[in-house]
This record gives C-alpha cells, structure tokens and sequence, in this order.
C-alpha cells in the first residue's frame, strides 16, 4: 500500500508542527458554523486565497557564510520593547471559540511580549482584559451612527491603560459572507443542519453555550436593544449600525477623544498612506481584512514595499492577511513592515485549545521566524531587507 501523507489528528496542541496542524484541530474541535465565521471570505473568495498567492509569488535570495549566533527577535513598537515583530490582529466574537477567548489571546500576546488588539465587537469587556490578561493592549475602533458608541469605547479604554487605537475603516460597508451565510436559514438562525453539527461538538457546546449561554457584545451591550446584544441576534442588527458616512474628516473627531498612538486600519494605497502621515496618525495597517470584505481586492503585502517607501520615515506600519508562518512574516519585514499582526492563526490554536492553543500558535511562528532569520544571514529582524526577496512568476 503506497504511503500517504495524512493531516494533523491529534488533540494535543503541543504536537503541533505548524498552523496548518492548529487548523484542522480547530476545525475538529468546533461546529462548522463557527469554524466557517473564523476560516469563511467574500463572495467568490478570491482575495482569500490571493493573499497567500502573493506570500508564494516572493522567493528568498539568501547570503550565505554569515554568523548569525545570538539571534533575537526583540524589537520595538511605538518606542517600547516588543518580543517579537508580531501583534495580534482586532477578531470579534472570540467567545464563540471558547469562553474566555478575549483573554485567552491577551494572555498569549502577553507571554511573548506583544500587543493584542481588542475588537470593538468583542465579547468581553475590555476593563476585563485589561485587569485579567494585562500586557499590551491595542483597542479596535468602529464608528458608528450613534457616535456615542464610539467615545465611550475610547474613553474606557484610556482609562483601562490601552495602548493604541486601530481605527478600522474598510468594514463600514460589510463584505457578503456566503459560505458562512449558507449555515443560517435566515439572519441569526442557524440552519437545522448547523444545530444538529453542534451536537457533534459534546465540549464546545458544554463549554460555550450550556456554562456562559450565547456570547454577548459586552462593549455594545448598553447601546443595543435588547435582541441585538447576543451573538445571534445582533449578526442582523449590528451591521446596519456602521456609518458609510465616515471619512479622513473623521481623524480630527477621534483624535479629540483619543489621545494615545492612533493607526488607520484598510489603507492600501500610497495616497492614503500619506494622508495618515498628514493628519497626525502614528501607524497605518495595511489590510483587506483578511479577504472578508473586498473581494478581487490586492494583497497588502503587494503594495507593502512602495508604501513603506513613501512614509516608512513618518508612520509606524503594520500589516496583516494571510499570514501563516515565519517565512511569511519575514517577507514582510523584509520590505519595509514593522510588525505583522496575526488573526486566523491564533484562532484556530484558541479554537483548538484555548490560550493553550494561541500561546502554541505565537510559539510556532517565533520558532519558524527566528530560524528563517537564521537562514537568512540575520541576526534580528532590521536586518531583514528587500535585498532578501525576489518576485517569481512561477507559482510554488
């Protein structure tokens, strides 16, 4: 019998090789619903799978007999030390995974020396966060209609000690999810089929459901009405609370209510990296949301290096989608990123096994960075430069 390459069948996190490995055990250890809101793109999908496409189309072009003993990770954000050029990207409905997802992950981030960023549709309280997990803390932002919902967000999290605020500006539009909309006979009631999957899962549904009931919006909670506030009910309600209205007119408005590091989170272009650097910004992220909005949108790591050119002197640049190893994480520093904000990958290790999980998650892709730096010729990751890449045409 010919030998067969098998995925990943185990339970223990630990035995993980790679992401791909806490993939398929989140994937085991879940409903299909609530793994295809984690794993699920727009419409047709396209940008989801361009994202990884563009980490394939750049090759390394490595020095070789170079001493790269004592090695380190070690970096700075925002002038303060940071473990690793790494931070963990805004998700919401995290306690859809596991109950205490929020800190779960802040714990994880935590333990490396990295920030977590808090999203604005969590389903813990961010005081919570802060007094439970501490560490770096970054809070996501959405601007809604009511523009109360808003400032209170900013002005607990200045009083909870948070760091920084991702202003997310490419969702107030939102993407259509279909193969996630396909698990509900209607908006916010699962197909018969998906409730009958969650019997499969005996300890998500112990765990999630039966102990801590249907995951609310804690940090909307008091702005909602009363069917919006849980998981289910506000999936119909919340999207249409997003203004389309906002615009660059809209910094000065935040930036009277906020007064810690502010980064744009959805550029992708030069011009409006620039407008960021003019209106006072501290960071940008370059993103497409991780291919849940846009579809047929570039992949930020395509336009990276010309962005990082243009303002890479002014602005602290972060960039997410897509990202799965080390290897990819050094692309990106390599032309021109300061850190790499990681979503999916730490999802499927919280899915998996809770901060176990997600800690094994930051543990494999420290691990693969700090050898491919290695590989490399490099001793830390600003040494990593645009002399490293080459653009194939071929693909893997």
């Amino acid at each position: 019998m010919p030998w067969k390459r098998k995925p990943f069948v185990g339970r223990d996190v630990r035995a993980a090789l790679n992401i791909a490995d806490l993939r398929e055990a989140a994937r085991r250890s879940v409903p299909g619903f609530v793994f295809e809101y984690v794993e699920g793109g727009a419409e047709d999908e396209v940008t989801l799978r361009a994202n990884r496409d563009a980490f394939a189309a750049l090759r390394f072009l490595p020095p070789t007999l170079r001493n790269t003993e004592g090695r380190s990770l070690a970096t700075k954000l925002f002038d303060a030390p940071c473990g690793a050029p790494l931070a963990i990207a805004p998700t919401g409905l995290n306690g859809m995974l596991h109950p205490q997802g929020d800190i779960a992950l802040a714990r994880a981030a935590a333990a490396f020396g990295i920030p977590y960023t808090l999203s604005a549709l969590s389903t813990t309280l961010l005081e919570d966060v802060a007094k439970q997990a501490g560490g770096r803390l970054w809070m996501q932002l959405y601007v809604m209609r009511q523009r109360e919902i808003a400032e209170d967000i900013m002005r607990r999290a200045a009083a909870s000690g948070y760091e920084a605020l991702l202003f997310t500006t490419d969702a107030n539009v939102f993407g259509s999810r279909e193969w996630d909309r396909r698990n509900y006979r209607r908006p916010g009631r699962p197909s018969r089929r998906a409730m009958l999957d969650t019997l499969r899962h005996p300890r998500w549904l112990t765990q999630v459901l039966l102990r801590g009931g249907i995951p609310r919006f804690r940090n909307l909670e008091m702005f909602l009405p009363p069917a919006a506030v849980s998981a289910v009910g506000g999936s119909t309600i919340i999207p249409q609370m997003f203004a389309p209205t906002i615009s660059w007119n809209d910094i000065a408005w935040v930036r009277d209510h906020w007064s810690g590091k502010l980064l744009i989170k959805g550029v992708l272009t030069v011009e409006d990296a620039r407008r960021a650097v003019q209106l006072g910004c501290d960071g940008v992220v370059l993103s497409n949301h991780g291919g849940r909005q846009l579809d047929h949108c570039v992949a930020p790591i395509e336009v990276l290096a010309e962005i990082a050119t243009a303002v890479g002197k002014h602005l602290t640049i972060v960039i997410d989608s897509g990202f799965r190893r080390g290897t990819d994480v050094a692309k990106a520093l390599a032309l021109g990123a300061d850190a790499v904000m990681i979503g999916r990958a730490t999802l499927y290790g919280l899915a998996a096994a809770g901060e176990a999980g997600a800690h094994r998650a930051l543990e494999l892709l420290t691990i693969e960075l700090e050898r491919v730096l290695g590989q490399l010729g490099c001793r830390a990751p600003r040494e990593l430069g645009p002399n490293l890449l080459r653009v194939s045409s071929r693909a893997c």
